[in-house]
């Protein structure tokens, strides 16, 4: 017996057919008779043909069907981080046909994004660039590729989340309760890894636009003094951390604006650590509203974003360009106050009992 692998060609010769009709079998089955079908997938399975190479077919028709998700970290992420795994959710959702396959490319250890060499060996239709540094090189290997782009979350995106507004409200939110001596948990404003307190300095050069854009919308209401603790991920240690640090300054603050739900949830924590009741002691204000949030002890205050709206829009934006239409209109996801247990007045201003 040959050891050849078989192939189209030879499935063909044992049937007595054309190779466009073996091909047939399996890509249009509509143009064939059942019977002949079967004949043809019968001999397919006595030679051990287990159907087209989907490289070789992709190949040639230059379409995988695949759409690649530029993530800004490791692949844990998209796991560990439930803002970004109920978007990914969504999108998957809107893309999947049946047809079509998400892939998933990590950035390194950094959160610079994927290499270049890494854009250059994917085997995507669409590339979808998900809250990647300004100036990702990734970025560029795209648009030299001249393969599709959807950007999120970044400068010049096509879905982005209203986070000046969002952190400006927040902000206003614990002014309006009486908070002068205010802390903010911030998320990486550059992907170096860095996590500790934030010099002006840095605030200044932040690489990451959602970074950037709520740290500006906070300080549209408090003081550029505001002590900021950067964290270079969205963890809840990371924001246990860094509660704890801010809660040693001084004045200690009597709110803490935190630009993830993670980090506030382990802000909550920090302050149990201290001996701080919340809101009594002190407020604690989250983003992006993941189901966590509404379960937290006590249930946390924080930003909506509409994460599932989110994932829907970046889905149809690439499904646009799948098609090979032009892209939509830029879409900005509103973000709202959900008002729960963890925020309450300043210390100083509670009315005596």
């Amino acid at each position: 017996m040959s050891s050849r692998r078989p192939t189209l060609d030879t499935v063909a010769r044992e049937v007595g057919v054309s190779r466009a009709t073996v091909s047939n079998a399996y890509n249009r089955p509509d143009q064939l008779s059942e019977r002949l079908r079967e004949r043809i997938l019968s001999a397919a399975a006595r030679l051990g043909y287990a159907g087209p190479d989907p490289v070789a077919r992709s190949l040639a028709t230059q379409r995988s069907g695949a759409v690649a998700v530029m993530l800004d970290r490791g692949l844990s992420a998209a796991f560990s981080d439930p803002a970004l795994s109920i978007m990914l959710d969504t999108l998957a959702s809107t893309v999947d046909s049946g047809e079509r396959s998400l892939v998933l490319m990590p950035g390194g250890a950094n959160g610079g994004g994927p290499s270049p060499a890494a854009v250059a060996r994917v085997h995507a239709d669409v590339v979808i660039a998900y809250s990647l540094p300004d100036d990702a090189p990734a970025i560029t290997a795209v648009r030299q590729r001249g393969l599709p782009l959807v950007v999120v979350d970044q400068t010049g995106a096509d879905v982005r989340v209203a986070d000046r507004a969002g952190a400006a409200l927040a902000a206003r939110h614990v002014i309006g309760l009486g908070h002068r001596d205010v802390g903010i948990l911030s998320l990486d404003l550059s992907p170096d890894g860095h996590t500790g307190p934030v010099s002006p300095q840095r605030i200044g050069s932040a690489r990451f636009q959602v970074t950037a854009q709520r740290l500006s919308g906070y300080f549209d209401h408090v003081p550029p003094s505001t002590p900021v603790w950067e964290a270079a991920e969205s963890r809840r240690d990371l924001g246990r951390e860094g509660a704890a640090w801010l809660l040693a300054q001084s004045p200690r603050p009597t709110a803490l604006l935190c630009m993830s739900d993670e980090l506030a949830i382990g802000a909550i924590r920090a302050a149990r650590d201290s001996g701080l009741a919340v809101p009594d002691d002190l407020t604690i204000v989250g983003f992006d509203d993941t189901p966590a949030a509404a379960w937290a002890d006590p249930p946390l205050t924080t930003m909506r974003q509409d994460l599932l709206d989110k994932g829907r829009r970046t889905g149809e934006q690439a499904l646009r360009l799948l098609d090979g239409r032009q892209p939509g209109e830029p879409v900005t996801i509103p973000v709202t106050l959900v008002a729960r247990a963890s925020s309450g007045p300043a210390p100083a201003r509670r009315l005596p009992r």
